[in-house]
């Protein structure tokens, strides 16, 4: 039986590759149903949708789902982010974004990103500027210079901003493929 995350990693899969889906587990349910592929919880209904019709598929998302970040997690697997604001239906939007050469994408809680802060933390004391670690600020990757936690929150320092985060919110970054 799939778990959860490889269901979700199947539906996006497909969907992606605009085929049909039909998968089931205990907790979840994907389907196309007219040129859509719409993932459903079974305690909360659909949680996702995706056009099958659209030239580069968009993922719609329902940031209440208790698969939320699970969700996050397969569509940073393959390349896709978070835009813009919540629809009318209450649904984030996630469209396909280029991840630049050399470096994998991860959408974890903020507390994640501050682990592997602590493993690349030793480039940042060499000259230039450290490019273990982006973060996406205004469409574009930015260095992380340093991070600081105070008082429960995250921030993040980069070239020309600070973000601040709750730890428990969720981040999309870069780390550079060991290589």
């Amino acid at each position: 039986m799939l778990s959860n995350l490889d269901l979700i990693r199947e539906f996006v899969q497909n969907s992606i590759h605009k085929k049909d889906v039909l998968l089931s587990n205990p907790a979840l349910t994907a389907q196309t149903v007219y040129k859509t592929n719409q993932l459903t919880a079974k305690s909360e209904g659909v949680i996702a949708i995706v056009q099958l019709s659209n030239t580069l598929p968009e993922f719609s998302i329902s940031p209440k789902s208790s698969q939320w970040e699970l969700i996050n997690q397969a569509l940073a697997e393959y390349a896709y982010l978070l835009k813009g604001e919540v629809d009318s239906r209450g649904f984030y939007q996630f469209q396909y974004c280029e991840v630049p050469k050399g470096y994998e994408m991860h959408c974890t809680r903020s507390v994640i990103l501050w682990r592997a802060w602590w493993k690349y933390r030793k480039y940042t004391s060499s000259l230039g500027i450290p490019l273990e670690l982006l973060i996406r600020k205004r469409n574009s990757w930015y260095p992380i210079r340093d991070l600081v936690i105070s008082d429960g929150l995250l921030y993040i320092k980069t070239l020309g901003s600070e973000i601040a985060l709750d730890s428990d919110d969720l981040v999309t970054w870069l780390s550079k493929i060991d290589g």
